[in-house]
């Protein structure tokens, strides 16, 4: 196993990111990773990161490419790099920064993954009609992420005081601490009430004033995001979906776009999902475009013709 790498001024580099740039705990922790793994190219000899050069950086870059890692995952690295040296440079800690004319890796930005409402109505049915034990919970889990379109952080990490009996709405903490409120349909809030009357089946008896929403007895206190993924892809094989379509944030997917098919506005719906820029939300109007696209193409008669219209004209 290797030793842990010599990043200098990493904590004092979290503690900016917090304070400073509100960063989510999941951003700071996933930059802490890429640092280590940038650590670990740059550390031969016994250097810390806070000493890479250019050509250090350049050299990194270049075996990220031979590795094959998803274009999102390079761009994420390189903001972290470049984040990291900024932070260095302008708190003096160094003289230069040795990231400024990296080159930024392309990125193809690829449509999200979206199941159809009849796929959503199976996965629901499936949680309804799981085993006693998980039923209620099953159900209020998918029926609240298909109602809300929440982040899965955001779903598992839900408060009790968030639910809110008798309310229409949750209350959510979001990226960077952001609260919004977002409405909740009459089978998700039906499918809630139910949860809480058995809530407690899912605690500890040192745990029995949890604070949690969906309390679990693992390490964290509540439900984890890998545990919550992992019934989905229960849930999604009994309903005959393949497993590897669904994920948490594929259920956020199906919400968004649904919610523009039937013509729900753009600005409301970026505020639903917590989206600082709107040409975040602006992704699923390419969806809902390409769905309307393959509709036509699939079942339009004239799209099923076997000859060229146009040839058979001048034949004629």
């Amino acid at each position: 196993m290797k030793a842990a790498p010599k990043i200098r001024y990493r904590d004092a580099f979290e503690e900016m990111l917090i304070a400073e740039r509100n960063a989510a705990s999941n951003t700071v922790s996933a930059y802490r990773r890429d640092l280590e793994d940038v650590a670990f190219s740059v550390n031969t000899g016994g250097r810390d990161l806070a000493e890479a050069t250019t050509e250090d950086l350049r050299e990194y870059m270049a075996k990220m490419k031979g590795r094959r890692l998803s274009a999102a995952t390079s761009a994420r690295r390189l903001s972290a790099i470049r984040q990291y040296f900024r932070f260095l440079a302008i708190e003096g800690l160094r003289g230069d920064d040795p990231s400024v004319g990296l080159d930024r890796p392309r990125r193809q930005r690829s449509l999200p993954k979206v199941l159809s409402e009849s796929e959503m109505s199976r996965l629901i049915d499936a949680a309804r009609s799981a085993p006693e034990s998980e039923r209620i919970r099953m159900t209020a889990l998918l029926e609240l992420l298909y109602a809300t379109g929440l982040r899965v952080s955001e779903l598992v990490g839900l408060p009790l005081s968030a639910a809110m009996r008798d309310q229409p709405f949750l209350v959510v903490r979001g990226k960077g601490g952001k609260e919004r409120l977002v409405p909740m349909n009459n089978p998700a809030r039906e499918a809630l009430d139910v949860y809480l009357g058995v809530r407690d089946r899912f605690m500890t008896a040192s745990a029995a004033s949890s604070a949690w929403l969906f309390p679990s007895r693992g390490k964290s206190g509540h439900l984890t995001r890998q545990r919550f993924g992992q019934i989905l892809k229960s849930l999604a094989a009994k309903a005959g979906i393949e497993p590897d379509r669904i994920s948490p944030h594929v259920i956020r997917h199906a919400f968004a776009t649904h919610l523009l098919d039937g013509g729900a506005d753009l600005r409301a719906l970026q505020k639903m999902l917590g989206h600082a820029d709107i040409s975040t939300t602006q992704i699923y109007t390419h969806v809902a475009a390409e769905r309307l696209s393959r509709l036509v193409k699939e079942h339009h008669p004239l799209a099923k013709e076997k000859f060229d219209i146009r040839r058979s004209k001048k034949e004629s």
